[in-house]
């Protein structure tokens, strides 16, 4: 029963809610019915739910129907009625709408004519009363327009004139319009902008002869060029009194009086257009190439208004920072001469331009501003020069510049302004020219130097004489005498350097040109850095081809020769420089040329060069030697390698014929020291433990190889034996040991007249030790033989004596 009962409460729960949800659905929005599905869904009763929902439909169905079978008979009346009223409205339509065309139809002229009438009465109203306003107002009109016209057509000055008229005589008369007080309000800023205008076009003038400079400089630069070579050729001509041209005789000076109303175009910037001329006769006035208008239009304004220092301060203030910019090199301006000329044509420009504003207004500027402007431009541009000049390495380009510097110290002088810092200062550049020259000779010299043969230059005609002593000044009556073909005793360095001596010479008497200095400045400017050309550019050429690893001994031998030609040049050079200078080598503080030193020191370096060169000759030959020092064979002829070497100093000295006789000498007596030298160090050598007297006596034969070579006079000069004293200490010793005459030197020792007065007792010992151990060595049965062991006995007795000479000495 239990069972029974939950089961009929839960099915009276589920239709209730089932009875909810088909309420819910009928009274919800289709758009929202969706959870109320769901929860049908969800639950297990959805199939009774399915069957309440279809008998409800069924149910609506029904009440439906009813509904429409009641009123239906009502509807077909009431759609009846309807279409009988809708044609009754038809007509009537119609009706009104022809009414209403035929209305307009006959209304519309009545309507235009009153339209007409009422629009011509309020005309005539209008124009009556215009007429008198406007009779009125026209002069303020008309007074107002001009003023316009004359703004526009940048007239400033008469606008101001007509606005003062306007504003003291016409406006009054008018006061009550409202244009008028618009009119009386706009008369300061009417007059603000003007004043504004006119300093806009003072701004396009500063800012236009700002970007002309450089042209209003070229121009400047270009007439200063045409006066000076004018000047130049009136200095050539007979001399009648002639000065250089005042400022205003050189440069064409420009017409202040600008006519206040004269129109100007809203281009006009105060550069005027001009032409490049080629012709140099037809080359415009600096200042004509400049309408300075806008100058004179904007302080005349500015005058009137009250306000002239305001603009005065503004136009020195603008000035001063164009100079500023103006000043300002570029940083790649030292690459080019194209840059140091744009820089100062622009300098010139700008204060072409300040001169002639000083000169054209009252007081616009000063002289002490100009002064100013002048001191703070030389010290920047020298400044400037100094840096940038000190990159140049061509000579060419710091002439060009110094020539350069010149014309624009010229010009801006023409002005007035003081420019001797800028001719110090050229005094600075032209230390640093000569480095520059010193550099480029160096070059030349070595050129030479490292392209020269080192053979005396043959000739094969008069012409190709005469064309060598052309280039260098040359007398020997001898070589004139010879028949051609023949040699001058130089090579051709020697022309070549004489003339690039003078070519430097010229070089630096064109830097000197237009620096307003004497004739003795000029000289000693010459010669002080034409010594500086000997004494260090082409000494250290001269003295790096002398130091050369591969340089041989004929190539000394023509350096010598040819620096000794090149030292009898000096005094010639001395003449070209007095020729060019015209001041004479006599003259007080007149420097003198160090030509001499420099070659003497060259031809003393080569002649060390020689001696050197010898002495590792003869090394390299002794190095060849191959002494058996035990031999015991007597031998019969010198060593091979000393014959060579004799025949390589026999040639070697052949050559040294055209070198003077000391050079000669002295080259000869060092070798012949020096190979005596060696071979004594050779014979004394540590290495050599042990010789023979076979030994000595081949050492000997080559030792009078040396002397017979002594003999035989290689170079001519030497007094008789003064060559064979080089051999002297060697002979003395050999004879000792040879003729083993130790009794006559132990008995002599110390003696003026003693025979071996240049043996060492040390030098002795040292050779006889040597001689002694060999005989110990080699002769194994010496204690046999009485001859051996009296012998051995005398060895000993003569180097104990020795030992005795040598403390004795030392104590």
């Amino acid at each position: 029963m239990e069972r029974v009962k939950m089961a009929e409460a839960e099915s009276l729960e589920t239709a209730a809610e089932h009875e909810r949800i088909l309420r819910e659905i009928e009274s919800t929005d289709t758009a929202c019915i969706g959870p109320t599905l769901r929860s049908v869904y969800d639950g297990e009763e959805h199939g009774r739910f399915m069957e309440k929902l279809e008998t409800r439909i069924r149910n609506h169905d029904r009440e439906i129907e009813k509904m429409c079978n009641f009123h239906y008979q009502g509807f077909v009346d009431s759609i009846t009625e309807l279409l009988k009223v809708r044609g009754e409205a038809q007509k009537l339509k119609n009706q009104v709408t022809d009414t209403n065309r035929k209305l307009q139809h006959e209304g519309k002229e009545l309507v235009i004519a009153m339209e007409e009438l009422k629009q011509c009465r309020l005309q005539q109203r209008n124009i009556s009363a215009t007429v008198d306003k406007l009779m009125l107002c026209l002069p303020v009109l008309e007074m107002y327009s001009k003023l316009r016209d004359q703004m526009k057509t940048k007239r400033h000055y008469p606008a101001l004139k007509t606005l003062e008229h306007l504003e003291h005589t016409y406006l009054p008369q008018v006061s009550h319009y409202r244009f008028c007080k618009v009119m009386v309000d706009n008369i300061p800023k009417l007059r603000e902008e003007i004043k504004d205008v006119s300093m806009s076009d003072l701004k396009d003038f500063l800012e236009s002869i700002r970007k002309h400079s450089d042209k209003i400089g070229e121009t400047a630069m270009k007439q200063a060029q045409q006066q000076r070579n004018l000047d130049n050729i009136i200095l050539q001509q007979p001399r009648i009194g002639s000065k250089r041209k005042s400022k205003k005789e050189a440069y064409t000076i420009f017409d202040t009086e600008i006519e206040s109303t004269s129109p100007k175009s809203e281009q006009d910037s105060g550069i005027l257009d001009v032409e490049d001329e080629e012709d140099d006769e037809e080359v415009p006035g600096a200042q004509d190439l400049v309408d300075f208008s806008p100058v004179y239009r904007c302080l005349h304004i500015y005058s009137v208004l009250g306000a002239r220092e305001t603009f005065e301060n503004y136009y020195r203030k603008q000035r001063r920072k164009q100079a500023r910019l103006v000043l300002q090199p570029p940083s790649n301006m030292h690459e080019t001469l194209d840059g140091y000329r744009k820089y100062f044509n622009q300098i010139v420009g700008f204060f072409v331009v300040e001169d002639h504003i000083l000169h054209t207004t009252q007081g616009l500027v000063n002289r002490a501003y100009i002064d100013e402007l002048w001191e703070m431009a030389l010290s920047k541009t020298i400044a400037a020069l100094r840096t940038h000049s000190s990159y140049c390495s061509d000579p060419n380009l710091v002439l060009d510049l110094k020539n350069l510097i010149v014309l624009f110290a010229d010009t801006l002088q023409v002005y007035g302004f003081p420019v001797n810092q800028l001719f110090d200062m050229l005094l600075e550049i032209r230390d640093q020219y000569s480095e520059t020259l010193l550099k480029k000779w160096s070059g030349i010299f070595r050129n030479i130097l490292d392209s020269d043969n080192y053979s005396p230059i043959p000739v094969t005609s008069e012409e190709m004489y005469k064309k060598v002593i052309g280039q260098f000044p040359f007398q020997d009556a001898e070589l004139e005498k010879q028949p051609f073909p023949k040699k001058f005793p130089f090579s051709e360095f020697v022309p070549k350097v004489y003339n690039q001596i003078k070519e430097f010479i010229y070089a630096c008497l064109k830097f000197s040109e237009d620096l307003h200095l004497s004739s003795t400045e000029v000289d000693d400017m010459i010669r002080k850095s034409t010594n500086l050309l000997l004494t260090r550019t082409l000494s250290n050429s001269l003295q790096n081809v002398i130091k050369r690893k591969n340089i041989g001994l004929t190539e000394l031998v023509q350096i010598i020769i040819n620096t000794t030609h090149l030292e009898k040049s000096c005094k010639y050079l001395e003449e070209f420089i007095t020729n060019i200078t015209n001041v004479l080598p006599e003259t007080v503080h007149t420097t003198k040329l160090y030509g001499t030193t420099t070659f003497k020191d060259a031809r003393h370096a080569a002649e060390e060069e020689i001696y050197t060169n010898l002495n590792q000759k003869i090394d390299q030959f002794l190095q060849l030697a191959d002494y058996d020092w035990m031999t015991g064979d007597l031998g019969s002829k010198a060593s091979d390698y000393l014959v060579d070497l004799i025949a390589f100093l026999r040639s070697t000295f052949a050559v040294f014929t055209h070198l003077p006789g000391k050079v000669a000498q002295t080259a000869c007596m060092s070798a012949c020291k020096h190979l005596a030298t060696s071979l004594m160090q050779l014979l004394l050598e540590a290495e050599v433990r042990q010789l023979t007297l076979g030994a000595l006596q081949q050492f000997n034969l080559d030792v009078r190889e040396c002397e017979q070579f002594a003999r035989s006079g290689p170079v001519p000069g030497f007094q008789e034996d003064t060559l064979q004293l080089a051999f002297i200490d060697l002979r003395q010793l050999l004879d000792l040991f040879i003729q083993w005459d130790w009794s006559t030197y132990l008995a002599d020792y110390g003696q003026p007249t003693c025979k071996y007065l240049r043996v060492n007792p040390v030098t002795a010992l040292t050779l006889l030790e040597k001689m002694k151990d060999t005989s110990r060595k080699n002769n194994m049965f010496a204690q046999f033989r009485k001859n051996e062991r009296d012998k051995q006995k005398l060895i000993d007795t003569v180097a104990k004596q020795l030992r005795g000479l040598i403390s004795s000495h030392h104590s």
